[in-house]
């Protein structure tokens, strides 16, 4: 995935993870002597009666750090299980992790091509040695806390952040199927790309093959992202508008992805003739009047105010076409055929009563 700037978790880092985590430890009561159950969704504030929610403020970036903040709290947790349990089950104690001796990391470097591509076992070493004691201390945690909760000797409260749901505006983004058809479909995929972008280049073959496994249940739209260091994106995402005046954008829009680093500005319509563009006329005045400027410029702040930093990104769900808006997940790279298909299907299993959606 190509970034428009650097993630938030690593700008902010460990500063945000501890605001968040002074959020969840305020939930202890005030009162002394009792305490609240954890609560993963809290009320923040009351304005004039309406709570605000943790919820309220999640954008992307924040449910991230909060994914950070719950795997933090989660291992910190069972180790506290453990040591809580020590005294009357001395089977729980840490003491008693295992160490690797020279027999697993010898194992470890003949079976792990990747390490012996590094460096002889004596310089690996080190390394491997340190690696697999923390496998070791994982997997003995991990096993001794199973069995703690087992027992029944802890039950753990602590649960992740709710899923985070991303609601996207479609506005100007092209469809695949268009009218009445379109309205029908239950989910949306609606994808943000950069022309340049030789992740974006990688997906669409796998968007082609899903156009045609889901050709009755979803709907694909595409709105542009064009990156500030891809000095022809955005000339080319205006060119691709100009076609669409012509009902060749997608023709015209596969042809840009394939020869997106032979393309240039005196031979553009060159590709949209072979695009089935047909009046090159109109397409060179649409493009070099830069008719649809700003409709690409609206795509790029609009993506922003998602928290969209790089392409291509997806958010994928549920569609509400009375609203024209799509509200489900938020997919970033060059997404794998079976990762969409998992979502898609998520998406498609719930009940329309429980979407909300038109029949």
């Amino acid at each position: 995935m190509l970034s428009f700037r650097p993630h938030l978790v690593r700008s902010l880092g460990i500063p945000v993870l501890t605001v968040f985590l002074t959020l969840f430890l305020s939930q202890v009561s005030a009162e002394p002597g009792k305490l609240q159950l954890y609560d993963n969704n809290p009320v923040l504030a009351v304005v004039e009666g309406e709570p605000i929610i943790l919820d309220d403020l999640k954008t992307q970036e924040i449910h991230g750090v909060m994914i950070q903040l719950h795997q933090m709290q989660e291992i910190a947790l069972k180790e506290k299980i453990l040591e809580k349990l020590s005294g009357k089950h001395p089977e729980m104690k840490l003491s008693q992790i295992p160490l690797p001796d020279r027999g697993d990391i010898i194992r470890f470097y003949q079976n792990t091509p990747a390490v012996r591509e590094l460096g002889t076992l004596e310089k690996m070493e080190g390394e491997i040695r340190e690696y697999l004691r923390k496998v070791f201390r994982s997997s003995y945690i991990e096993d001794r806390y199973q069995m703690a909760i087992k027992k029944g000797w802890a039950k753990v409260y602590l649960q992740p952040p709710l899923e985070f749901k991303l609601k996207a505006e479609i506005k100007t983004a092209k469809l695949w199927f268009e009218g009445t058809d379109g309205r029908s479909r239950r989910i949306f995929l609606l994808e943000y790309s950069d022309f340049q972008c030789p992740f974006c280049k990688r997906v669409q073959g796998t968007l082609d093959r899903l156009r045609k496994k889901y050709s009755k249940e979803v709907q694909f739209g595409y709105r542009h992202f064009p990156l500030d260091f891809h000095k022809e994106a955005k000339f080319m995402a205006e060119a691709v508008e100009c076609a669409r005046d012509q009902d060749r954008f997608w023709e015209f829009q596969k042809i840009l992805y394939e020869h997106s680093n032979t393309i240039e500005r005196t031979n553009i319509h060159l590709y949209a003739k072979t695009a089935g563009v047909m009046n090159l006329r109109q397409f060179k005045t649409c493009v070099q009047e830069r008719k649809y400027k700003n409709r690409v410029l609206n795509d790029l702040r609009d993506g922003m105010k998602l928290g969209i930093r790089g392409t291509p990104t997806f958010i994928l769900g549920t569609f509400d076409p009375d609203t024209r808006t799509v509200s489900g997940d938020f997919l970033s790279g060059a997404v794998s055929e079976e990762k969409f298909s998992q979502v898609i299907d998520k998406h498609l299993s719930i009940p329309r009563a429980e979407a909300r959606l038109p029949r």
